[in-house]
């Protein structure tokens, strides 16, 4: 049986027990079940808004933000075209490109990273690793960099500083490759390995175009004018990079590429050989004239290829452009002036064209002329004179000259003046190309017919010139003149220039005739029968020709100066199988007495060169004598 625990006896309390306390309505109670509602709304809503969050950041926007994500990991690379090179007609390397490295530096996130990662290189301080930089750089670059300017640029608290922007790739990977810490941007480096030579038409190109990463720009000349099909078309690829280690590409992530398309080379008329030796007789002769500048061109008859186009005044595109290396223009094809009587060639043709005269036609040419409001005088004083039109032309009579555009008159004269492509640009591809300056016939005063049959009162261009005087000497037919001569794709074909259309400026026996008659600018008589320009001849070749001089405008007076003029000099190499046009432009000689005939002996220099360099055959026989003045009764 089981054993029962006793009861405890119950004690009594002698304290009665306190009675409850009776809750005031209103104070606790009658607030406490709002509250509770309120605050499961609002859980409720928290949760709600927490899961639209939710359900938007995973289904509707899990794309993108994946997406962006992945973005950060992605480095999308340019790839630089190579851009095209210029060469000469003979293959002579005038521009071309080489690969160069830019190296750089992040000196505030070098110091970042470097304090941050200090576990993993214990012992070596940031500025002892700045040091080996500086170290392997001099030592690799030698005089190319400045170690100490260099360690300026590493220690300071920049976001981006250059180190070298002209490094050869092996080099820089030589630097990379051992610091990490220091990037590498492709560049591309313009070489002209002839300095000057032909730097007003080869031109000048940048590193690169802000437009199209990595490639390269055309500043002047042909490298800009041509940079679309020179600079190519840059190409692009995406790779992984490591975050937090300068962007290093990981190997092998390379994709999307899209390949660049490099550039066309350029293949000029331009001889290099002739180039040189036209500038080098320019300059000597700008200097020994003391005239404030000069252009000359060489081109062929036939063709109307550029074979030389020449300014004294030039610069070299190997140098900073800054003190005297400034000037990038070509004021061959810029810059218009007045040319004087080498532009009686056209009054002459126009004459000759039109049956109105022959070479040998006698006509009067008194001491001076009226026309209009104007008294036309020649640069000699002579009385009454009877001249032929030959001698009309070879000694540059102003005042018979005006007689015989009286007989063409002024809508056959002006017709000619635009055959001859005055006017107009002549479309030789050079930027800037100017197209002179001639007044509309609505716009001709009186006055104005008797200026321009002499050269006055209309602008044109070195190269403006040379073509009037090609036409000529191509039986009548003037071809545009064409500086581009080839243009090879990145595929390797070769698309040749063609040669422009031809345009018939006068009849061919009309040219034939002219051409002949200019041989007598060279003429080398007693007095009255004596030319202008003997100095121009050259023995073993019938030159053909023309002499001018045009008064400059004073820029203080807006008038025609007495001491300021522009000479020219027009010839033909030779009369008997023309080869080679040469035009020539020099702006107020100081030597003034001469001026008439001063760009004569530059032409027979040029003419003595081009002769030997093209083997062109010479002639046994001389130039006919002709008479240019009739005794006086």
């Amino acid at each position: 049986m089981p054993t029962q625990t006793p009861a405890r006896p119950r004690v009594r309390s002698s304290t009665p027990p306190p009675r409850p306390r009776r809750r005031k309505r209103g104070v606790v109670g009658a607030n406490s079940k709002p509250r509770l509602v309120i605050g499961r709304i609002v859980l409720v809503l928290a949760l709600v808004v927490a899961g639209l969050k939710l359900i938007d950041v995973q289904g509707f926007q899990a794309g993108a933000l994946s997406a962006q994500a992945q973005q950060q990991l992605q480095t999308p690379i340019p790839l630089p075209a190579n851009r095209g090179a210029i060469t000469d007609r003979n293959g002579t390397q005038l521009a071309f490109s080489v690969d160069i490295k830019a190296l750089y530096a992040q000196p505030a996130r070098m110091r970042k990273d470097w304090a941050a990662d200090a576990g993993l290189h214990p012992g070596v301080s940031y500025e002892q690793r700045t040091q080996d930089i500086v170290d392997l750089m001099t030592q690799l670059l030698g005089d190319q960099v400045d170690g100490p300017t260099l360690l300026n640029q590493l220690r300071s608290n920049a976001s981006f500083v250059y180190l070298d922007q002209q490094v050869t790739p092996g080099v820089a990977a030589q630097i990379t490759g051992q610091y990490a810490e220091i990037g590498a941007e492709d560049r591309s480096l313009r070489r002209y390995p002839e300095d000057s030579v032909g730097a007003n038409i080869v031109g000048l190109a940048n590193w690169r175009e802000d437009t199209v990463p990595g490639a390269v720009g055309g500043l002047t000349g042909l490298e800009s004018a041509m940079n679309a099909q020179l600079a190519g078309k840059a190409g692009s690829e995406m790779v992984d990079t490591e975050q937090g280690n300068n962007n290093v590409v990981i190997p092998g992530s390379e994709r999307n590429v899209q390949a660049a398309v490099n550039g066309e080379d350029v293949q000029l008329t331009i001889d290099t050989d002739t180039q040189y030796e036209v500038q080098q007789l320019l300059d000597e002769y700008v200097a020994k004239t003391r005239s404030v500048s000069g252009s000359a061109v060489v081109m062929d008859v036939h063709t109307g290829q550029v074979y030389a186009l020449a300014n004294n005044d030039t610069f070299n595109p190997n140098q900073p452009l800054t003190g005297t290396n400034t000037n990038t223009g070509d004021q061959a094809v810029t810059n218009p002036f007045e040319p004087g009587s080498v532009n009686k060639i056209v009054t002459m043709a126009a004459a000759l064209d039109a049956g109105v005269v022959t070479p040998d036609t006698v006509i009067d040419v008194p001491p001076s002329l009226h026309v209009a409001d104007r008294t036309i005088h020649d640069d000699w004083t002579h009385g009454d004179w009877k001249m032929t039109v030959a001698g009309v032309f070879a000694k540059s009579s102003n005042i018979g000259t005006d007689e015989l555009a009286q007989r063409v008159g002024p809508q056959n004269y002006y017709d000619l003046l635009m055959k001859m492509g005055l006017g107009a640009r002549t479309g030789v591809g050079l930027p800037g190309e100017s197209s002179g300056y001639v007044p509309a016939i609505k716009n001709w005063s009186g006055s104005t017919f008797a200026n321009l049959p002499f050269g006055q009162g209309l602008s044109e261009t070195v190269l403006q010139m040379a073509g009037m005087y090609q036409a000529i000497a191509n039986g009548g037919v003037r071809v545009s003149p064409r500086i581009i001569k080839s243009v090879t794709k990145p595929d390797g074909s070769v698309v040749t220039t063609p040669q422009p259309a031809g345009v018939r400026v006068v009849k061919q026996q009309t040219a034939d005739t002219l051409l002949n008659m200019m041989r007598g600018v060279t003429q080398k008589a007693a007095y009255p029968n004596d030319a202008t320009g003997p100095s121009a001849a050259l023995p073993g070749y019938q030159i053909a020709g023309k002499t001018g001089t045009a008064q400059e405008i004073d820029p203080a007076t807006h008038s025609y100066s007495d001491t300021m003029n522009t000479v020219t000099f027009a010839g033909i190499l030779s009369a008997e199988n023309p080869r080679f046009v040469v035009g020539i432009m020099l702006q107020n000689p100081a030597d003034h007495a001469e001026s008439a005939q001063t760009a004569a002996p530059l032409f027979h220099d040029i003419a003595a060169y081009l002769a030997q360099q093209y083997a062109l055959p010479a002639t046994s026989a001389t130039a006919p004598f002709m008479t240019f003045v009739e005794p006086q009764s």
